[in-house]
């Protein structure tokens, strides 16, 4: 392609009339980019010879500088087929395959300046993701990005399911489920079914010193990117040669492409941290779940949860029940007054009084217990930047190697210093923030410590570059339950797997077996669905979040989760309906063993096991955990479970009832060829 596009040049003929193509390996995915009649550069997508993606333009506007839009000619193409292994130290899966097409276009504009830009664009059997390159040049020593011009713009309608970007409440919100062209600006992913019944989830990789991207529609059905925004008027500012993160869209004939697809782990590089088998998959209990009820409080003073004695009888539960980690907030100086959106008061290693921290580590210590730390800075990025070393540091020295750190501001009212000393508001997703995440993340692997924000930066892949990056939040948890303020909804779930869930890990902090929040209110929920939870929520850190005295009051239900596995070696979605159902199977990691999960929404429904993923010839012992004959997750009869054990083979099928609200948890143990 290149010696035809040279000998075009050397004609005179102009090279905009020479597309690119590029196809999946299984030949499905059709890519073609170039540069139009006025000189805009241009992407398209097709699926089995139809439109799926129509003439997408792509292009960047500037603060200081003429928009990278029109007037490009393509110059070179590089094209290129990857298909490789690799293995994952935890995850969803153990070996991730890798296999694509690459084509690398180069375009340069036709004017004085000569500004050149390469669009990389990798095609997966499920899926596209492309980026933008920017080599070192002259005429732009600084990009100063106002904005990209990146569309996505949809051959035809569908359903979307999202929630709204550029609001107060970060990525905090209930999904809703909308035609496309009634979309305003989400966030990503955004998961959408078109009228054809294609799937697709729009989202990106890699996202670093680079504000994160917004998908706002445009007009119809075509949207375009737009940039989290920053206090310095340009959104993203770098030197030099520099690349964007990865623009992907997830493509299927259903759900289970989406949620199997690994294209946001292998658009980002490889591990960079070496050995990391430091860091161990585990359950953990806490400090934490009280305050929520409000029976305790961060503050110091007579409510004050975090105390020596109490965080002994969480160890003493842990010890008892197998979880490795318990961990502890407000234990540390500046949650009096008002931290929420401040954190100037934070001190991450001066303890209250009434919490002795080396006392604590010793303690668990001598229980086989890990602490797991908490960072809360109230958003609060320079004040915690100040005291980031010292803090992991002292972490590091006491055998706490998991911190849970809290980012708790309205968006846009993040606290960084500003380049005259004085105090600027960035957003959660801004370029600033997703620098702060990087040199954290950074920062704790020297110390061996694992890092799990919550009010974070979404999730873009990059626990494979840094594999300490092991969970996060990004979406409504599980204290929404408690709050009731609404509480999240039955189908907030089934809406987290095909849409958050497909970014990565999420610390829901499921286990809630009492099924009540504060005030005695009733949670949406049914308790085999809270069992259930541990496998359709996928994270390397599982936490039991109930008051460790409810849950002992269910020694069967604590007994699962116990021995459920936070790690895994293979992920199958079974069946489901996006914003509906999900039904997952998963193999541990470290045995032969494998646990089904089945979760539905407000509706009652049937979910047929095939237990075809099982070997072949050899029998399992299932214990069933499923909601009981009246169990009914918005009624009284919410704790209602019933509890059976079979024998299964690989060819059988078993139909399990999920009640409203409901769902069913199974695990399977090899008892025999």
């Amino acid at each position: 392609m290149r010696f035809l596009i040279a000998l075009a040049l050397l004609l005179g003929f102009p090279v905009a009339a020479l597309a690119g193509t590029v196809s999946s390996p299984d030949g499905r995915i059709s890519v073609t980019l170039d540069a139009d009649g006025e000189g805009i550069p241009y992407y398209s997508v097709s699926r089995d010879g139809k439109p799926l993606l129509a003439k997408s333009n792509l292009g960047f506007n500037f603060t200081d500088a003429d928009p990278m839009r029109r007037n490009f000619e393509v110059v070179t193409e590089d094209s290129t087929s990857v298909d490789t292994r690799w293995e994952q130290p935890w995850g969803e899966r153990r070996i991730v395959a890798d296999r694509h097409e690459e084509l690398a276009v180069t375009f340069r504009q036709r004017d004085a300046a000569a500004r050149m830009i390469t669009v990389r664009m990798r095609v997966f059997d499920d899926g596209i993701g492309f980026r933008a390159e920017f080599p070192e040049q002259a005429s732009m020593k600084v990009a100063n990005i106002a904005d990209e011009l990146t569309e996505f713009n949809l051959a035809q309608g569908g359903q979307a399911l999202w929630i709204p970007a550029g609001d107060w409440n970060r990525y905090e919100y209930l999904y809703s489920m909308t035609p496309v062209d009634a979309v305003s600006t989400a966030h990503t992913p955004i998961t959408m079914v078109l009228e054809d019944g294609t799937h697709l989830s729009f989202h990106e990789a890699a996202l670093v010193d680079y504000a994160g991207m917004w998908l706002r529609r445009l007009d119809g059905t075509r949207f375009r990117s737009q940039l989290a925004p920053s206090s310095r008027g340009a959104k993203v500012v770098r030197e030099g040669a520099f690349t964007t993160p990865w623009r992907t869209v997830l493509i299927g004939d259903g759900p289970k492409a989406l949620v199997e697809s690994n294209i946001s782990l292998n658009l980002n590089e490889p591990n960079k941290l070496g050995d990391v088998s430091w860091f161990t998959p585990h359950k953990y209990i806490g400090i934490w779940w009280e305050m929520h009820l409000e029976n305790s409080s961060w503050a110091s003073g007579e409510k004050h949860g975090a105390t020596t004695g109490n965080a002994k009888k969480h160890i003493d539960f842990a010890a008892k029940h197998g979880f490795r980690g318990v961990l502890i907030e407000g234990w540390n100086k500046g949650w009096d007054g008002t931290w929420f959106g401040n954190g100037r008061e934070f001190s991450f290693t001066e303890a209250y009084p009434d919490f002795d921290l080396e006392e604590v580590t010793r303690y668990a210590a001598k229980k086989g217990v890990r602490i797991i730390g908490h960072h809360e800075t109230g958003g609060n990025l320079g004040v915690y930047e100040a005291q980031l070393e010292e803090a992991m540091a002292l972490y590091a020295r006491l055998g706490v190697d998991a911190v849970k750190s809290g980012y708790v501001a309205d968006a846009g009212g993040l606290i960084a210093p500003g380049p005259d000393g004085k105090d600027v508001f960035e957003w959660h997703d801004g370029q600033r923030a997703v620098q702060h995440h990087l040199e954290v993340v950074k920062t704790a692997a020297r110390y061996k410590i694992a890092v799990n924000p919550h009010e974070p930066v979404k999730d873009t892949g990059l626990r494979r570059t840094y594999p300490n990056w092991v969970s996060r939040e990004g979406a409504r948890g599980m204290e929404y339950q408690a709050w009731g303020v609404p509480a999240n909804l039955p189908d907030h779930v089934p809406n987290l797997i095909y849409t958050r869930m497909l970014s990565g890990p999420m610390d829901y902090t499921p286990g809630v077996l009492s099924l009540k929040g504060r005030g005695g209110r009733d949670l949406p929920s049914t308790l085999a669905r809270q069992l259930a939870l541990y496998v359709v929520l996928y994270s390397p850190i599982q936490m039991a979040a109930d008051l460790p005295e409810e849950l002992e009051k269910y020694p069967r239900e604590l007994a699962f989760i116990s021995q459920v596995p936070a790690d895994w070696a293979e992920s199958l979605l079974l069946d489901g309906e996006v914003g509906k159902f999900a039904l997952f199977a998963r193999k541990d990691r470290n045995s032969d063993a494998w646990y089904v999960g089945g979760v539905t929404d407000s509706d009652a429904r049937e979910m047929a096991v095939d237990f075809g993923f099982l070997d072949q010839g050899r029998k399992y012992r299932a214990t069933i955990y499923r909601d009981g004959a009246d169990a009914d997750g918005l009624a009284d009869t919410r704790h209602q479970i019933a509890i059976e054990t079979r024998t299964v083979t690989a060819g059988d099928v078993m139909t399990i009832r999920a009640a409203k609200a409901g769902g069913f948890a199974i695990a399977i143990v090899p008892v025999g060829r």
